[in-house]
């Protein structure tokens, strides 16, 4: 059996002031908190340095399952990821409750990685979770 080539993925917490990122990739499938960025040009030097070839962007939906009215914003950072990155696969993925989640984890404040690359992991991880049989 051939092996499969090795994916990188990003996990990708959009926020107005900051944007959240967290790694992994196809072989460990293990999601861990890397940093946060506050502008595209700073998320495309993150992509080339990581050789991210999925990125996963954390994407509202409503408690129901519906999918909220996306803050325009957001829309933009969407349509400008796609023309930054043209060759890379992007896809929007469940954030719900991600932030609470982040919060709710133990050890002091300090000593944690930041809510926004936590959450961004988390998103990550549920990801890979939820596609576990697709590597």
């Amino acid at each position: 059996m051939a092996n499969k080539k090795s994916i990188n993925y990003l996990g990708i917490d959009w926020g107005e002031k900051r944007i959240g990122l967290a790694v992994a990739d196809s072989e460990t499938k293990i999601a861990t908190p890397l940093s946060v960025v506050s502008n595209l040009k700073d998320l495309k030097g993150v992509v080339k340095e990581e050789g991210s070839g999925v990125l996963i962007v954390g994407s509202p939906v409503k408690m129901s399952g519906e999918r909220r009215d996306l803050n325009p914003a957001f829309l933009n950072f969407l349509e400008l990821l796609k023309e930054e990155f043209p060759d890379k696969e992007i896809i929007q993925f469940d954030e719900r409750l991600t932030s609470k989640q982040a919060d709710a984890l133990p050890g002091k404040k300090k000593e944690k990685a930041g809510r926004d690359e936590t959450s961004a992991m988390i998103i990550l991880q549920n990801y890979l979770d939820s596609n576990e049989g697709d590597f």
